[in-house]
């Protein structure tokens, strides 16, 4: 039996499942390895209601959450499963399997059996069991579920109950460091991994120290010394302290641990200096930059050696962050994306922990001296430029705690206009060269205004569109009266409007040469009307456009050909609100409910959105097809629309995942801000016909493109796929 990885898996090898349920003997589920995962077959099992636990061993380093779905007749597996994270490995999942369920599909993100999956279990559940979980989790679901139950109607009082048993009743970041803490048996499992590495790389830790608390500087060297990996050295420089007690210190840690080392300064260098001089001690393959006030996880250099062992000519790495106050309180999680160089260009999301190869660092000169509170953001910057991403690996683990206590000393908290200043000027010596000027931008962080070449392209502007002229005026008025860019022509395809508004909506542009409308007759296919509509642009950059956009600004499509034109870009979209000015488009996101979902839904404009994403140009997998710019060669390069499979829904997601197969990256902007009334033209999925064929789209998705789907490089695989609001 063949894995998806090609190699032979031995049936004795594959994870263990049963069912079992209340006074019944456990019973065996046969299981078999496909090319896309595990399926566990579910005879008698559909429209059971059945907790579903999948347990790794705690022993063995940790992978991710194992993704769940259910294969119906077809064989094809349906949307991903949201699951609970139980600790020691194990995550569940309970509701009433599909009553054409067939088997379960289990596979890690990509698409093989999980290789840490030690035992999977399906609990039958009673009737008085789930109501007792489901007054535990949400009390007033459960008793509108027995309420419905009481008066017959099952299908509403099974809604309820399924509800309330996804309820966690523990939620937020506290509930996540419960069930993320390594317990004993995964440090043991850490230790011995590592012990039988063959030349583990040895760690240099770069901590300038100026007089911090005495407290939160042992805090930090006592997080050095309860590390699981061994092979580091702390290369620490006394940046002339004035308190007594600092030298003291760090001289009874030097004799204490040989693989201390500590330079005293006579005068105060600053952070930059300091931190230069440690690098001239350090003797290892990779540098890590660690603040004298802060505390690293037991796992962060092991973590960190892993990845080094994965890939040997990786030059930067990242982890995730949180923050500590002085009571040890852990809060403020940082989970962050993979490389964006768009993100990073903006503001230092890289942050902490963050580790640079040892040449690399000393090839651009280390920290310059000058850019005190935004030092490291600088060094990012220069040492990136040119960088090939695959060089660069980000650990989805929360390795580091950020110090938030007042008085440690932190140097970059001590002066924000300067660090704001210094950051603006890092910037702007990176992007100068090829004519990019920095400006400051929303809450402070950089905004990078990019050439646009002379003179401007045309974009051509196609909009599908079916009657409802009221707002389609809106939309031509908007571009064509009130947008500032000089040369935009405008291509309606006109799918079978028959309505006399429409007809004098037509009329009015008659005369105007910038306005073309091009009947397209017959069912209503989004994809055929786009593609079309492709075909008929003269211009360069093709801006896709609902019927249903309203403009706000008039530099909106300037911001969009700014980006639409580099030639690494393949794709651009726009931060769209609705008419109440809450965000219906920050970004699509790969994964959520199954296939993908808007970023910050619902969330209002004015708010900055996670770590500010909603107020910073940053990369994404994909862009909704109401408002994206692209360039007329690419579109043309990866084949357009699906036009047979994906006619209506998720056309633009594929587009996207089209777009970034060819090499190409994806950007969106908060700086072209449109209000879109979304699907006032088109309607609802309403109708038993519209909803098989977003069904069939669906499936088609999950087919084409699962293991991207279950990967968003963007997103943290921390944060929940239920909803992309960046929520754990």
């Amino acid at each position: 039996m063949a894995s998806a990885s090609g190699s032979e898996m031995p049936a004795s090898r594959l994870p263990p499942a049963q069912v079992t349920g209340f006074g019944r003997k456990p019973r065996p589920l046969s299981a078999r390895v496909t090319a896309d995962g595990l399926r566990v077959a579910l005879p008698g099992l559909a429209g059971r209601w059945v907790e579903i636990i999948l347990a790794n061993d705690p022993a063995e380093g940790r992978d991710t959450v194992p993704d769940i779905s259910f294969v119906g007749a077809d064989g094809r597996p349906g949307s991903l499963l949201p699951q609970e994270a139980r600790g020691g490995g194990a995550f569940a999942w309970i509701g009433r399997l599909p009553e054409d369920v067939v088997e379960l599909r289990v596979a890690d993100p990509s698409g093989r059996v999980p290789a840490r999956l030690r035992r999977i279990a399906l609990r039958r559940l009673v009737r008085p069991i789930l109501a007792g979980r489901g007054l535990l989790r949400e009390p007033a679901l459960t008793a509108q579920a027995l309420y419905w139950r009481v008066l017959g109607k099952k299908v509403r009082a099974r809604g309820f109950l399924g509800r309330a048993l996804r309820h966690r009743r523990v939620t937020g970041y506290e509930a996540w460091l419960g069930t993320h803490t390594l317990r004993r048996p995964e440090r043991d499992g850490i230790a011995a991994e590592i012990a039988a590495w063959a030349d583990p790389p040895l760690i240099s830790v770069l901590m300038p120290v100026h007089d911090p608390d005495p407290k939160v500087l042992r805090a930090a060297l006592a997080s050095l010394d309860a590390q699981l990996y061994p092979h580091w050295e702390l290369c620490v420089v006394d940046d002339a302290s004035t308190r007594p007690a600092i030298p003291k210190i760090l001289t009874q840690a030097a004799e204490a641990d040989p693989r201390i080392r500590v330079l005293t300064r006579l005068e105060n260098g600053h952070i930059a200096r300091a931190t230069n001089d440690a690098l001239g001690l350090a003797r290892g393959a990779v540098c890590a930059f660690m603040d004298h006030d802060d505390v690293l996880t037991v796992d962060a250099f092991y973590e960190v050696a892993r990845a080094l062992r994965q890939d040997p000519d990786l030059v930067l790495i990242y982890s995730d962050e949180d923050k500590i106050d002085g009571r040890g309180r852990r809060f403020d999680p940082h989970f962050k994306a993979g490389f964006d160089r768009e993100l990073l260009y903006a503001q230092n999301y890289i942050n902490h922990l963050t580790v640079v190869r040892t040449e690399a660092l000393r090839a651009v000169g280390g920290l310059r001296p000058g850019f005190e509170g935004s030092q490291d953001h600088d060094l990012l910057l220069r040492l990136t430029d040119g960088l090939d991403p695959a060089r660069i690996r980000h650990i989805p683990r929360v390795l580091y705690h950020w110090r938030a206590a007042q008085g440690s000393g932190t140097f970059s908290d001590r002066s924000l206009a300067r660090a704001e200043a210094a950051r603006l000027r890092a910037l702007e010596e990176v992007v100068a060269p090829w004519g990019g000027r920095a400006e400051p931008g929303p809450n402070g962080f950089n905004r990078l205004i990019r050439p646009l070449p002379a003179p401007p392209p045309r974009v051509s502007a196609i909009i599908p569109t079916r009657d409802r002229a009221e707002i389609l005026s809106v939309t031509l008025d908007g571009l064509l009266t009130a947008t500032d860019y000089p040369d935009i022509e405008v291509i309606i395809l006109d799918n079978d409007s028959r309505e006399p508004e429409t007809a004098a909506l037509f009329a009015r542009y008659r005369d105007d040469p910038r306005v073309r409308v091009v009947p397209v007759p017959g069912a209503f296919n989004f994809s055929d009307l786009s593609n079309r509509g492709a075909a008929a642009a003269t211009g360069p950059v093709l801006l896709f456009l609902n019927n249903d956009i309203e403009v706000l600004e008039p530099d909106w499509l300037t911001e969009m050909v700014r980006h639409a034109v580099r030639p690494e870009i393949g794709a651009v979209g726009a931060k769209l609100l609705y008419p109440d000015r809450t965000i219906q488009h920050g970004g699509i996101v790969l994964g959520i409910g199954g296939v993908a979902g808007h970023s910050h839904l619902g969330v209002p404009d004015a708010d900055p959105g996670y770590f500010c994403r909603m107020v910073i140009a940053h990369e994404v997998s994909a862009v909704t097809g109401a408002c994206l710019a692209m360039r007329a060669d690419v579109f043309r390069q990866v084949g357009g629309f699906d036009a047979v499979a994906l006619k209506v829904a998720f056309n633009d997601v594929d587009l996207c995942l089209k777009i970034r197969r060819a090499g190409y990256r994806i950007v969106w902007t908060p700086f072209a801000r449109l209000i879109h009334h979304e699907s006032k033209s088109r309607g609802a999925e309403d109708t038993p016909e519209k909803q098989k064929r977003f069904e069939g789209e669906v499936l088609t998705m999950l087919d084409r493109w699962g293991p991207e789907l279950r990967a968003d490089p963007y997103y943290n695989i921390n944060l929940s796929r239920n909803s992309a609001h960046y929520r754990v």
